[in-house]
């Protein structure tokens, strides 16, 4: 059975290039286009294993999304992964304090994203 990836970022093409290196590796994918969708995405996926999330989004950023699903009894083991335009040390002490596992600078190579997501998802 796939394991199933939440997909978090306000720009559809980016999510839409994930979503192809994910499907292509043989994932699961679900979309969100914010932190507070993918607390509602959540809530409705019967089994979620990582979340990839961009930092800056409205209505909710990737740093509140982090300590939202840490927060939930449900998801609070759940691997996160920052994929972002952020790449200051701070940002990233930031993401790792919420309960990020890893942080990617866009643009990324989709090889460094599999190889994360792969040290992250348990077969």
């Amino acid at each position: 059975m796939a394991k199933t990836i939440l997909i978090v970022d306000d720009s559809s093409s980016l999510r839409t290039v994930v979503k192809l290196s994910l499907t292509r590796a043989g994932f699961d994918v679900i979309e969100a286009c914010d932190g507070q969708d993918a607390l509602n995405r959540l809530d409705e996926a019967s089994k979620v294993h990582l979340v990839v999330s961009d930092v800056n989004m409205p209505n909710m950023d990737g740093i509140s999304l982090v300590k939202a699903v840490k927060s939930h009894p449900k998801h609070r083991f759940m691997p996160v992964i920052m994929l972002t335009t952020e790449g200051q040390q701070s940002k990233m002490e930031q993401g790792r304090a919420a309960g990020a596992k890893a942080w990617l600078v866009k643009p990324f190579n989709p090889s460094q994203l599999l190889d994360a997501v792969s040290r992250l998802v348990q077969a």
